[in-house]
C-alpha cells in the first residue's frame, strides 16, 4: 500500500509539473508561435483534475519493469496518457480532432512533450523518494 501511495504521490507531482509547463508555454506564446491553440489559464479548476489524473497515471509506476532505468520508464510510460490524450480526450470529450489536431498541426509534438515532462518528473519523484 505505501508503494501505491508514494506512486500516487509521485504522478501527482508529475502532474503539477505537467500542468505548469503547459501553462507556462501558453502564457509566453510558445505554444502560439508553434501553431498551437493551447493555452490555458492558471486555476483551481483547470490544475486540480490535472494533478489528480497525473496521480492515477502515476500508478502504472508499479509495473515491474526499468526497475534500474526509471527515467526511461518515465519516457515510455509517458506514451500511455500521450495515446488517451490524443486519440480519446482530443476528439471524444474536447471535439478537436483525431490527435487535437484541429488546435494546430504540432498539437501532438506538444502532448509528447507535455507528457514526457509528466514522466520525468513522476520518476525524478520516486527516485528522490528511494
Amino acid at each position: 500500500m505505501k508503494k501505491l501511495l508514494l506512486m500516487f504521490a509521485a504522478g501527482c507531482i508529475g502532474g503539477f509539473a505537467n500542468s505548469l509547463t503547459v501553462w507556462l508555454f501558453g502564457d509566453i506564446g510558445i505554444s502560439q508561435l508553434m501553431g498551437v491553440a493551447i493555452a490555458p489559464g492558471l486555476s483551481p479548476q483547470w490544475l486540480y483534475p490535472r494533478i489528480v489524473w497525473g496521480g492515477l497515471w502515476g500508478l502504472l509506476f508499479v509495473m515491474p519493469f526499468m526497475s534500474s532505468k526509471i527515467f526511461w520508464k518515465g519516457s515510455l510510460l509517458s506514451l500511455a496518457p500521450t495515446a488517451v490524450q490524443l486519440f480519446i480526450v482530443f476528439p471524444l470529450k474536447a471535439h478537436k480532432g483525431i490527435a487535437g489536431l484541429e488546435l494546430g498541426l504540432l498539437t501532438p509534438l506538444l502532448v509528447v512533450f507535455f507528457n514526457w515532462i509528466w514522466g520525468v518528473a513522476t520518476a525524478a519523484t520516486l527516485k528522490l523518494a528511494k
